[in-house]
Formats: C-alpha cells, sequence, structure tokens
C-alpha cells in the first residue's frame, strides 16, 4: 500500500448500541475500500446503560471520567484520532475533549456544519429524549431546531431504544417513523428532519429514506474519514 493510502489509526467507541458500532465498521470499511486501503482500527465496548444512566442524571463529568478511560485505553493500542458513534455521549463533550489524550471527532459539531454547509435554517429531530429535548445539549448554534411534541418525542425515544436492544427494526417501525417525519415537516414547516442518533441506521438508508433530512452517521463518517486522512 502506498504512502497516501496509509490512514492514521482510529479508536472508536462501540456499543452505544452494537448494531450502531456495526453499521459505522461496515462504512468506514467500505470508505477505506474505496481507496484501495486498509482500515487501521481499535475498538473498545462501552456499557451503553452506565452510559444512559450517566447521561440521564445529568452526570457529566462522571461521563467524561468514564468515557476517557477507554479512550485512553485505545490510544495506548495505538489509536490517533478518535469518534463515539452515538449521539448522547456528546453530552459531556465539552469535558471529554478536556480529558481525552487524542482528538475527537465530534459528532454534534459534524451534524452542525452539515446544515449550515446545506444553507437549511429550520430542522427537527429523531434520536433519544436527552438529544432531542436539549435540542443536541444546545451545541446547534444558530440553527432553528423545532421540537416534535411531547408525545411523538416519547414515541421516537421508546421506537429509537427499542430498536438499538433488538438490534434491528421492523417494517411497522419505519413506516410509523417516517409518517412522523412527512408530519412534522407538513405541520411544523420545517425543511430537514435530522437523524440525531446513529442507531436509526437499522431503520433509515439512502434507499428508503425519502424525505429531506440531515444523516448524522453518515456525515460522522465522512467527517472521520477526512480527519484520518489527514497529515497528524
Amino acid at each position: 500500500m502506498s504512502d497516501e493510502k496509509q490512514t492514521r489509526c482510529l479508536g472508536l467507541v462501540g456499543g452505544l448500541g452494537v448494531g450502531a458500532t456495526v453499521h459505522y465498521y461496515r462504512e468506514l470499511v467500505k470508505e477505506h475500500a474505496a481507496l484501495g486501503a486498509v482500515p487501521n482500527i481499535v475498538m473498545v465496548h462501552a456499557d451503553m446503560q452506565r452510559v444512559l444512566g450517566e447521561a440521564g442524571a445529568g452526570r457529566t463529568a462522571e461521563l467524561a471520567a468514564y468515557l476517557a478511560a477507554l479512550i485512553s485505553r485505545m490510544a495506548r493500542a495505538g489509536a490517533e484520532v478518535a469518534a463515539i458513534p452515538a449521539v448522547t455521549p456528546h453530552i459531556c463533550a465539552l469535558e471529554l475533549a478536556r480529558l481525552s489524550p487524542i482528538p475527537i471527532v465530534n459528532l454534534i459539531d459534524v451534524i452542525a456544519e452539515e446544515i449550515r454547509a446545506r444553507r437549511i435554517r429550520r430542522v427537527t429531530m429523531f434520536g433519544t429524549r436527552f438529544s432531542v429535548e436539549s435540542r443536541m445539549f444546545g451545541q446547534l448554534k444558530g440553527i432553528d431546531v423545532v421540537l416534535p411534541q411531547p408525545d411523538e418525542i416519547s414515541f421516537v425515544h421508546e421506537t429509537y431504544l427499542a430498536m438499538a436492544n433488538a438490534q434491528h427494526a421492523t417494517d411497522q417501525q419505519y413506516r410509523d417513523l417516517r409518517q412522523l417525519a412527512f408530519t412534522l415537516i407538513e405541520r411544523d414547516s420545517v425543511e430537514a428532519v435530522v437523524l440525531a442518533g446513529t442507531d436509526l441506521s437499522l431503520v433509515f438508508n439512502e434507499a428508503n429514506t425519502d424525505f429531506p433530512h440531515v444523516d448524522g452517521a453518515h456525515v460522522h463518517v465522512q467527517a472521520i474519514m477526512r480527519e484520518l486522512l489527514r497529515e497528524g
């Protein structure tokens, strides 16, 4: 393999949930293959229940310390760049950035960059309750985020966790989420639905997502690849 096709080593925090981790791994392998490169990845499995518990209780310092310890393990194994393929852990993004021994490709930052690059002014969100009600923890500055109604937030949250736990989605879940997306676009005059949960890759893909959207997992993978290809 020639020098220009070698990538830096990625540390991927897996397990949040397993389906999302598999999706990222598969997409990263495809991206490397398109370059004629071999992936250089180390991975650690995080405790999803611990992460959700710390996030739900607002214990961001404790969550950051836990994630930093996982990233440190990967750094000792050779990782030069880290990524967390889940939105909820980014509640502690600022604390984690200070503790991490290596750079982290921030999922929320790259979603915000994508929204601005596409000149989208008004969005709504699909994801966990933590992510949606906090408007992705207040990190989407300058973007008009319209929240679904409380019962809709609960529906998406419960559906999301069910898919994450089962590691697959049903046809009914696809139909229900798709219909809700069209309802929000028409009722609330939003320009796009932000797929702000990486396990949504279990239900939506390039072929079946026929409403205006921003695919958080896709733009995150692209940003990870750009960072891996950047000279250290």
